[in-house]
């Protein structure tokens, strides 16, 4: 017996014959009728058709009647994720008519969510100070429901404090899980990864994978996975995309300063990026309309950098640049790091130096902006060809810009536009060295290098200058893992 799945469903594109694994008779909606559940996942009786992979959050049996518990738009009929519109739950009810049948149908089913490898274990982080302070509200009022739908069992951490998390994440038994979901903006991402790197056992740790639902400030990396997708940067896609266990690769960019590491998924920024996130803060009473405002200060108020950066081309960009001849390749290679046997976890990758083809720019500069994603929040697409894994970071270069075209050029930056503009140099590089310098205007001034939203290094009479960072205002050398982390991901 065979079965046809109509053209016309929003996920089918053409017509398909399939051979059913179940078929037998039904009651639903006080009528009998036939029901059949394919091996591709289709379930189908009456006039409901329900995709097993990408709409289905779980199923329970009461008596003789089995619970469908799906997702579904605010639109008519079944949701597949794509789209803008607004997800929620919905449930399907019909009645096998014996106790066999029962049994036979419940397991064909879990057998079939088994076979997709969703999570079934799940340690989730929530970060109920971070942006709005909604952290905690998107969880009860968007994740769990979805969670408890999907019959996945969880523990949930709230952070305390800044590093909490990393913290966590490096002495959690990770044998209990089968994922991590961390609830907030980018800054707990970054800390899990960090974490994951730090441990004794890094190189399974890292294997974890990693979902990332929006709650916080920046959302980049929720918006970039979800957008690659076509779907609104939304908590319930976010869930969504975690309990369907789709994943895909992310590159990690590790960051030296001589024994001092950092690793990093989203973003560096030094110069005019770095200062209107950062010093931007001080204007945090006005909400996110703190950052329009300020850029617009500081484009009128530019300011250049003196420095310079060093950076190992992606194959089409060696026009980039200068090249570097072997004799200075010293300022690359001075970076060697002492490995301390006392010193856990991962040191980064190991780069044959001399054999590579290094290019060389030097300031003043506007702004240097590497990006590992495309999105930098949800209105930013800062590297509109950024890929999650494709071993190279996007690097977005200013050296010199009217201030009219520099104010226009922001304007583009929800649609990924500034990087056509004449005045952006926009390239993929391997490796990258920045070398900071004092401002121009200012040598008793120098700027702040930003990382994942947090101020990795400050100069002096920078924007709270006297707070200490992880790393100094100096030499920086970053290199990138192809595909080192794991992230839940739409498709």
């Amino acid at each position: 017996m065979s079965w046809t799945k109509l053209k016309g469903h929003n996920h089918v594109d053409q017509m398909e014959i399939v051979e059913p694994v179940l078929s037998d008779r039904v009651r639903a909606q006080d009528a009998v009728t036939e029901a059949t559940f394919s091996a591709s996942g289709q379930l189908c009786w009456a006039d409901k058709r329900v995709d097993f992979d990408k709409e289905v959050l779980g199923f329970s049996a009461e008596g003789l009647e089995i619970k469908i518990r799906t997702v579904v738009s605010n639109k008519a009929g079944i949701c597949c994720f794509g789209g803008a519109s607004r997800l929620i739950k919905k449930n399907f009810t019909f009645e096998l008519l014996s106790d066999d049948a029962l049994r036979i149908w419940t397991q064909k089913f879990q057998e079939y969510l088994d076979s997709l490898g969703r999570p079934k274990r799940l340690f989730i982080l929530v970060n109920p100070y971070g942006g709005k302070k909604s952290a905690s509200k998107i969880f009860l009022n968007d994740v769990k429901p979805f969670l408890d739908d999907a019959n996945v069992h969880y523990m949930v951490q709230e952070t305390e404090r800044q590093l909490h998390a990393k913290e966590v994440v490096q002495s959690l038994d990770l044998s209990k899980y089968d994922g991590i979901v961390c609830v907030s903006g980018d800054g707990i991402l970054v800390e899990v990864i960090n974490g994951l790197l730090h441990r004794e056992d890094w190189e399974n740790a890292i294997k974890m994978p990693i979902g990332v639902v929006p709650a916080g400030t920046g959302n980049g990396m929720a918006k970039s996975l979800l957008d690659s997708n076509g779907e609104p940067c939304a908590a319930s896609n976010a869930t969504l995309a975690v309990i369907r266990g789709h994943k895909r690769s992310l590159d990690v960019a590790t960051l030296s300063q001589g024994n001092t590491k950092f690793f990093s998924v989203l973003m560096l920024a030094w110069g005019l990026v770095a200062d209107i996130d950062i010093e931007s803060e001080k204007y945090r009473w006005m909400g996110s309309a703190r950052l329009d405002v300020y850029a617009v200060q500081r484009i009128f108020g530019l300011r250049k950098y003196n420095g310079s950066v060093i950076f190992v081309p992606a194959p089409g960009y060696e026009s980039y640049g200068e090249p570097l001849d072997l004799e200075n390749q010293i300022i690359v290679d001075g970076e060697a790091e002492m490995k301390s046997d006392k010193q856990y976890g991962y040191h980064g990758p190991e780069l044959d130096v001399k054999s590579l083809n290094w290019q060389k720019v030097d300031g003043p500069f506007v702004s240097i902006w590497l990006h590992n994603v495309p999105w930098g929040g949800e209105d930013a697409m800062a590297a509109p060809n950024a890929e999650f894994s494709d071993g190279y970071l996007d690097l977005i270069m200013i050296k010199d810009i009217p201030k009219f075209a520099l104010l226009k050029l922001m304007t583009e930056l929800n649609s990924g536009g500034h990087v056509k503009s004449p005045f952006v140099s926009y390239l993929k590089v391997k490796a990258f060295v920045l070398q900071p310098g004092p401002r121009t205007d200012n040598p008793d001034k120098a700027g702040i290098i930003d990382v994942d939203g947090e101020v990795l290094a400050r100069g002096k009479g920078t924007y709270k200058c006297n707070e200490e960072t992880l790393m100094r205002y100096d030499k920086i050398v970053i290199k990138v893992d192809q595909g080192l982390a794991t992230l839940f991901s739409p498709n």
